[in-house]
């Protein structure tokens, strides 16, 4: 079933990298349209596969992976559809459709460890993958910066600069981002030493438990992406770092995040196997 999301993301993809090139009003709007349908077809299978395992289909890598691309498709439609600027789909959907195709082509099986029953589990995977979604906007918005300001430094105010918004809104937009996913990040850190903590006085000897500390990769790098963005927010408060620095952070950020969902995931053994 994650063939018919990935098929419309890839139309919606062709239609925005049109829009982008052509900057015709109807191409945007058919690729908001395609977008749209595969949020709501990926909502669908979401929803069977929910029913399927009775819970959030995030106890397998490969789920994982589609469920983000799920939050981070619904976060970006909201944003296209709350400041009416669709520039950013062009440099998002090759994200979306680059990483659906892991669970299209290797669908995994669900984990069925009773001990993920705990609603503070899912909370707490939930919780990092809006926070993940956030940041991949926050990555893009920080690319799609650097990419305005260097037209503009070179005086040479061509393709981007009429495509892309002003520096100061996308600087603005990176700031939202980065906030909020610092936020649902936390959360989802607090709720997990919570569960963690309850799970191992059920199952003191359970292997996924004993393996949840920071010489843990997985643990390791969702607390060096929180201390990331964590330093991302001071340094904009306090030392003035916005722009540039900003951009180069949130894009730092979101390379962290993919080495966690990515290599670490499907390759490091010594790591837990709960997402």
């Amino acid at each position: 079933m994650n063939y018919i999301p990935l098929v419309l993301y890839a139309a919606a993809g062709v239609a925005y990298a049109v829009h982008f090139a052509k900057r015709q009003p109807a191409a945007g709007r058919t690729a908001t349209t395609l977008l749209l349908f595969a949020a709501l077809a990926h909502t669908f299978v979401i929803g069977m596969q929910t029913m399927e395992v009775r819970h959030v289909p995030i106890a397998n890598p490969s789920r994982t992976i589609s469920t983000f691309v799920w939050l981070l498709s619904l976060s970006y439609l909201y944003l296209e559809l709350t400041t009416d600027e669709r520039a950013m789909g062009v440099f998002i959907l090759p994200i979306v459709v680059g990483l659906q195709a892991i669970p299209a082509l290797y669908p995994g099986v669900e984990n069925a460890d009773p001990l993920l029953d705990s609603p503070w589990f899912w909370v707490h995977v939930l919780s990092l993958l809006f926070a993940y979604a956030s940041f991949a906007l926050a990555g893009v918005l920080g690319l799609t910066y650097m990419l305005q300001f260097k037209e503009i430094k070179k005086k040479h105010l061509g393709y981007f600069y009429s495509r892309l918004p002003s520096l100061q809104i996308l600087d603005t937009m990176n700031s939202r981002a980065v906030t909020i996913g610092w936020l649902c990040l936390t959360v989802g850190v607090v709720v997990g030493f919570v569960w963690a903590s309850q799970a191992r006085a059920v199952a003191p000897e359970n292997a996924n438990l004993q393996a949840m500390s920071l010489n843990d990769p997985k643990v390791f790098i969702a607390a060096l992406t929180w201390s990331v963005y964590a330093f991302a927010m001071f340094a904009r408060q306090t030392l003035g770092w916005t722009g540039r620095r900003a951009a180069w952070l949130s894009g730092f950020g979101f390379a962290t995040i993919l080495l966690n969902m990515l290599p670490v995931s499907y390759f490091v053994t010594t790591s837990h196997t709960f997402q």
